[in-house]
Parts: C-alpha cells; structure tokens; sequence
C-alpha cells in the first residue's frame, strides 16, 4: 500500500533526525540546476556513430556525453546510453551505477558485464555481448559522483568532497537534466540497478526521487523499482557473514575462524584493534593467492590485488573480469585511454583525465559520509511500493550471500513464497525467496559481478526483476 503524502513527509523527517540531519528540503541545485536550452541538438551530438574496434554494425543508437549537475561549480557527468534492441519505445529505462566508491560503471557495468560492448584481450577490439540487458531495457550507464571515469568539475575541490549524499542529489539532477535532452523517456517505467558499494548509491537515490516527487510533484521520473547485487548493505550483517562464508567455503581454519569471531567484532572493523589486525594477516595467508571476489575463478597473474581485500571494508568493486578473463580490468584501462575512443565518446579533452581509471584512489580514500546501514532506507521504500529484489552471486567472499541473506533476515519480513530453487535450460541457476516487500534471488555459480561470471543467467534474472515474475521454475516435462 503507497504511504500518505503526510505520513511519508513525517517518516523521512524521523529518518532523518535519527542520520543526525535536520535539513528540510534538498539542496537547491537538484531543483535548479542547468536545464538544456537546446535538448534536441545536444541529443544528436551526443550521438556515437561507431566506435574504434567495432567491426559489426549494430541495430541500436546509443549516445554519450556530458550532463552538468551543478552550474555554480562546474560539475558535470558522463554518461553512456543504449537503446534497446527491439522496439525501445515500448521498453523500460534502466540506470545501472557501479561502486567502489570511485569506480566506473562504464568500465565495468558497460564494458565487461551488462553492456553490449565488450572488450578483447587486445584492448583495441570490441565484441558483442549476446546477453546484453539492451535485450530487454534501454541502458543508461552512469559515472558517478565527480572524479569517476569521464565524470568532472571545474572546482578540484569537488574531488575532495564526494560522499553518498552528494552522490544522490547529484544523480538526481542528473537524471532531471538528462530527461531534458531525451524527453521520451520522461514518464517511462523506470528502474535502477547496480552492485557492490552501489548497494548505498541505488537505494539513496530511489529515496531521493521518491521525496522529490512527494514534494515537488514532478512525475518525470517514473521509479518503479530497484535491484541490488553481491550489495554493501548493513555494515554489522556484512561483516558477520564474511568470516562464515569463508569458514563454511572451507578458506580459513577452524581457529581462524573462531578468533575472528573474538577479535574482529563490528567496532573492530572500524577501529580496528592489533588482536584483530593480526587474525585478518593470518585469515588473508590461509586463503592465499585467489581472488576474493570470485574464489574458484583465476585471478589476473601477476597482478597482487586480490590479497588482504577484507581489511578495505569491503567497499571495492570486483576486478574480476568472450569466455571469463580475470583481466579484463586491464582491457579496458588500454580501451577507454586510447584518444580515438575519447573522441567517438565525445570526451573533451580539456576537462578528460591525464589517465582514465577504472577505479578512482583519490574519490575511495576521501569519501566524507557512509551510513552504517541502509536497512531503514529499504523499510521506507518498502512502504513506498516499490518493486525491491537483491540478488547475489554465490562465489564472492567480500559480499557474499551469507551478509546479504543476514540483512534481509534483520528486516523481519514476512515470507510470501518459500526458498526454492530457479531454472534456466533445465539447470539449477540458484535459489529464490519471495518476502512481502522484497525479493532475494541467488545465482549459481557467480561471483561479485553476476552478469560477468554468468551472463546468461543474469540475463533471466533482469527479464524476472522487469516483469515482475518469479524466476522460473523447472517446466514439468523436465520431470517426466
């Protein structure tokens, strides 16, 4: 049932007394920042013709370019859209944000997971993604906040001051801006995903464009729903489900395990003490050179990135990446630097990087605000009527389905349809509950980045989230 103007005013009011936060409305850059005077022009230059590496032709348009965010301080992002395969009118508007805090989902929600264009081992070639979500939604990839991919602002101060407030009005605006330029999408079924520290971005903002239409009216925006994967969420049940994973994955030894359990409690982790310090040193010797965030898969020899991850809050994305290469982060750091890409891009070489990044060191280590849990963001918006699933890929040992699984228990929710396992092709492709408000889906044999690891199924899993069906159930011939 949809709350009341009144009674969901009053409730953010709480919320936002209990974050210690007694502002009473939004920053007014949301409301006033640049709107595009000519919507029309901008949308055709911002069209991407073909793209060095690509030898195929395409049936789709897909465009790339700058939205600003904040006219005072110059800050603008950059955004990558894909219309849908089929018939895009007909087709919902899907926003996917990558984590890190401070990593590109360019480079890797567009490049290496859900997007149509994949890179070769080459870093030069392009390839087609048979599973890509443009299948079944228009795509919209954002970089975001400032200082993330080709994202940027006129004031270097911005880079400084990034955190997850700021994050959500300035996707916000984003999204007001950019509805100018493509003003078909306005009203459109609309939906948000993402993984990983995208588990803070994709609720935040759902917040944040539910109390922009309760206060302004504006129905531009048409939210319908969101999904999360392998999603940073609570940072008490995060941390407890690591060191069980991990035990039952059979990664650490008994005694590791029980002294981490001692040593490392939620305090801990975020002062950390020596006794702790010294149990993470012998959990990272025990687990040896394997890659955390998808713990039967190679990592990238020669790399050295995959050690001691669970000591960084777990705040990372994945850097795991035709057939599954656990390198593919570097195919993309040699793509998206080479100047003829840039320029199909419409990247402005005044304002490009020095050096594009996947992942931004400089964003990570100074983010100004994160929440400790975003389980009373999901209450509200669970309240809202909201379409609400989590998903988690089985494989990762840094957000692994034992911390999602422990979030979604401290909700309390009731069970609508049991656990149960889903099919695709007559296999098992995981294991699904159904709760009054929320939907939990996990997927065989996936690490952190679930469309990376297991495209096909991921593919499935976006189709059951869009319509708002189960996942599928094993056909009954299947039986005979």
């Amino acid at each position: 049932m949809k709350l009341s103007c009144l009674f969901f005013l009053i409730l953010n009011l709480v919320v936002q007394l209990q974050r210690g936060s007694c502002t009473s409305s939004f920053d007014d850059n949301i409301y006033h920042s640049d709107i595009i005077t000519n919507s029309t022009n901008q949308k055709d230059l911002d069209r991407v013709l073909k793209l060095p590496g690509q030898s195929f032709n395409v049936s789709f348009a897909h465009y790339s370019g700058y939205v600003t965010v904040n006219k005072e301080s110059g800050r603008a992002l950059f955004y990558w859209f894909f219309e849908a395969v089929e018939d895009p009118s007909s087709k919902p508007l899907l926003l996917w944000l990558n984590g890190g805090p401070g990593c590109s989902s360019i480079a890797y929600g567009e490049a290496e997971e859900i997007g149509p264009f994949h890179i070769k081992a080459d870093g030069k070639t392009l390839y087609l993604n048979p599973y890509s979500w443009n299948q079944v939604a228009n795509v919209l990839f954002l970089d975001s906040p400032v200082g993330v991919g080709f994202s940027y602002s006129n004031n270097s101060k911005d880079l400084l001051d990034n955190g997850d407030e700021r994050t959500a009005k300035d996707s916000l605006a984003f999204l007001s801006n950019w509805l100018e330029r493509f003003p078909e999408y306005k009203g459109r079924d609309f939906y948000i995903s993402g993984e990983s520290y995208a588990g803070h971005y994709v609720p935040q903002l759902a917040e944040t464009i539910v109390k922009h239409h309760w206060i302004t009216g504006d129905k531009s925006i048409n939210l319908k729903g969101y999904m999360v994967g392998n999603a940073l969420t609570d940072d008490y049940h995060d941390h407890l489900g690591v060191f069980q994973f991990m035990w039952s994955a059979g990664l650490i030894s008994d005694r590791t395990f029980k002294l981490l359990n001692v040593y490392c409690d939620f305090e801990s982790f975020i002062h950390t003490s020596s006794q702790c310090d010294k149990m993470l040193d012998i959990a990272s010797n025990e687990l040896g050179n394997i890659d955390a965030y998808s713990i039967y898969t190679p990592s990238c020899t020669g790399n050295g990135q995959f050690l001691n991850k669970i000591r960084r809050r777990f705040h990372s994305v994945a850097r795991v990446g035709e057939k599954y290469d656990p390198c593919t982060e570097a195919h993309s750091t040699v793509y998206f630097n080479l100047p003829e890409v840039q320029k199909a891009l419409h990247v402005n070489p005044a304002v490009a990087p020095s050096k594009w990044e996947t992942c931004s060191n400089e964003i990570n280590s100074n983010w100004k605000d994160s929440p400790r849990s975003m389980l009373p963001i999901y209450k509200e918006l669970i309240g809202a009527g909201l379409r609400i699933w989590m998903f988690s890929g089985d494989t990762d040992a840094v957000i692994p389905v034992t911390s999602t699984r422990y979030s979604i228990d401290a909700l309390k929710l009731p069970t609508v349809s049991p656990w149960r396992a889903w099919y695709d092709d007559g296999q098992v492709g995981g294991w699904t509950q159904e709760y009054a408000g929320l939907t939990f889906v996990s997927v065989r044999g996936a690490g952190h980045e679930v469309p990376l690891h297991k495209p096909k199924l991921a593919l499935a899993l976006i189709k059951a989230f869009l319509s708002g069906s189960p996942m599928p159930t094993l056909p009954k011939y299947a039986d005979s």
